[in-house]
């Protein structure tokens, strides 16, 4: 009976969306007293007594009646009257398009996925196959709005996001790039990107009747794809978007003068999403191997291994490689994280169900090979892409670990919010190592207002200070040590973005400063992963000896709450 595996595209609900959207409320601006008080309050742990009083001079200065810091509120306040929300563009457009260091490392966050026991091209193609049909059914949901809404301590949270990471792309501009989502149009696209050997192909995932490919097909599709790609392409053009913005705008534009080339280019843009069928990575021992695969969803390892078998400026890549290491990697600008992982959960799950029995085999047509013409121009710019990448690979540090200890059941027990008890953790471990504490930015969800993106928790407070200063000082006694712990994580405000993932994974990402550290953490039940990065331009940081300390802290801080249990009242 294959009339019941038709997709349920007509039962769309219309407005279902846009009803759940327009019921939440705006973005507030908040009143200009309390965002100076909320500014001073977070510098206080981080600068000296000088720094400070002069900061409050400035502040008194541009509170004064009728002064700067009144006429930018007023402006503000009118602003938010005027939009949707008076921050998600700026936001969009400052923190992402705006940015022309390369998305690589510096703002795209790669996924590691529990390694997948298949050795062999055949187990490969089809996990990739299972893993695309997962997707698609996700697609479903988001075509037919069934998503489940999500809440956050009981509020429902905004669902745009969902909405902007399929069949989205960004292009590069020359001061400022821009984000085309092509699911919103007339003719949604049907087909996804398939990259093997740099090589990249257009495959066509639905059937005439507007019901996805099976599994099986879908392997079968991409059998077609490996076979017609066995020898490596000499110019990697993906490589061209690892470039830094400026460069890639100027040759990207020289790219697409030529009509072959842009319509190559279109495809990828329109498609679904993108799936990099990789080349086994070498082979290293198991305690760097979870290293080793972080750093290649980050840039895929070099030209010499696989960051030519990128888009990297597609919103969505999956990536297969041939020895069961996989992930993904996404670029920032039309999402945060958590979408993508609950996209990631339902695919997850997916792959794990058992196949369905399938009716025979309809032929299918030879997916499309999306061809370039490369002029010497054009191989000039790869070549010019190729060692600004292969600089930055060599630059970044990235070290994973499982910490196996206890995971978020221990603060949980002790009455604390995980994600606080890991914020502590991190910054004892920074105090530690370089006796101050530091800036700190953490991400907080805003989906509870329409359109929200990012807020920033700044871990860093007076208390955290307090409790840092403490720990390791003989003259206080450990009751009052734990106090302070208590009271540091009570501060540490509990709407944090990191959602932690149902699949045993962990996201990464690199530093957003030259002398900073990246750190990525996913609280499992009774284990915690930990991604950590650093650049080894940097004399001060070390990815390594950062994940030592932090492993030191956790241990210390459980000890701690452990010898001193609380008085049962």
């Amino acid at each position: 009976m294959p009339s019941l595996l038709k997709p349920v595209a007509l039962r769309r609900l219309p407005g279902r969306y846009l009803a759940h959207q327009e019921g939440l409320p705006a973005l507030p601006v908040p009143p200009l007293q309390q965002t100076l008080d909320r500014y001073l309050l977070a510098l206080q742990p981080i600068i000296s007594e000088e720094e400070l009083s002069h900061t409050k001079e400035l502040i008194h200065e541009f509170r004064k009646p009728g002064g700067v810091g009144e006429r930018l509120q007023k402006g503000l306040e009118r602003r938010a009257r005027k939009h949707e929300n008076w921050l998600s563009d700026w936001w969009l457009k400052t923190a992402y398009l705006e940015y022309r260091l390369p998305v690589v490392v510096h703002s795209s966050p790669g996924v590691v996925l529990p390694k997948q026991d298949f050795q062999d091209q055949q187990g490969q193609l089809r996990f990739a196959a299972k893993l695309i049909e997962g997707a698609l059914d996700f697609k479903t949901m988001i075509d037919n709005e069934t998503l489940p809404v999500e809440y956050l301590g009981g509020k429902p949270l905004c669902m745009n996001q969902y909405y902007q990471i399929l069949s989205s792309c960004r292009i590069p501009g020359p001061k400022r790039d821009s984000v085309v989502n092509y699911a919103k149009g007339k003719k949604p696209p049907t087909h996804i990107t398939v990259v093997h050997n740099f090589q990249f192909f257009e495959l066509d995932v639905y059937s005439s009747d507007g019901s996805p490919l099976t599994t099986d097909q879908i392997f079968i599709q991409l059998e077609k794809i490996w076979n017609s790609s066995l020898q490596t392409n000499k110019e990697p053009i993906g490589i061209l978007t690892t470039n830094h913005r400026n460069s890639w705008a100027k040759a990207y534009n020289n790219l697409i003068k030529d009509k072959t080339n842009k319509e190559s280019v279109r495809s990828i843009e329109k498609s679904i999403f993108t799936v990099c069928l990789d080349a086994p990575m070498p082979r290293v021992s198991d305690d760097i191997y979870r290293s080793r695969v972080a750093a290649q969803m980050l840039h895929g390892g070099g030209s010499r291994w696989n960051s030519g078998n990128r888009w990297f400026d597609k919103t969505l890549q999956f990536i297969v490689a041939e020895d069961g290491s996989c992930g993904l990697v996404y670029e920032h600008a039309p999402s945060e994280g958590p979408p993508i992982v609950s996209l990631l959960d339902h695919v997850v799950e997916y792959t794990k169900k058992p196949e369905m029995v399938r009716s025979p085999m309809v032929p299918l047509p030879m997916p499309k090979k999306l061809r370039f013409n490369i002029t010497p121009e054009i191989k000039y710019d790869i070549e010019k892409a190729k060692q600004n990448l292969n600089i930055m690979v060599q630059d970044l540090d990235v070290t994973v670990i499982v910490f196996h200890q206890f995971g978020k059941n221990f603060p949980k027990s002790q009455k604390i919010s995980p994600d606080a008890f890991i914020q502590m953790a991190l910054q004892l471990a920074y105090y530690r190592m370089y006796g101050q504490s530091c800036a700190t930015y953490e991400s907080a969800s805003l989906r509870m207002f329409r359109l929200g993106r990012t807020d920033t928790i700044r871990s860093t407070s007076v208390d955290s200070l307090k409790f840092v200063q403490a720990m390791d000082d003989s003259s206080k006694q450990d009751q009052e040590k734990v106090e302070l712990l208590r009271r540091a994580t009570q501060a540490h405000r509990s709407y944090t973005d990191m959602v932690p993932a149902k699949t045993d994974c962990v996201m990464c990402f690199g530093p957003v400063v030259p002398d900073g550290y990246g750190i990525c953490y996913n609280p499992m039940d009774e284990h915690i992963n930990f991604a950590v990065s650093a650049f080894n331009s940097c004399a001060e940081t070390n990815a390594a000896r950062m994940a030592h300390y932090l492993e030191k802290a956790l241990l210390d801080m459980r000890l701690l709450l452990q010898s001193n249990p609380r008085s049962k009242l």
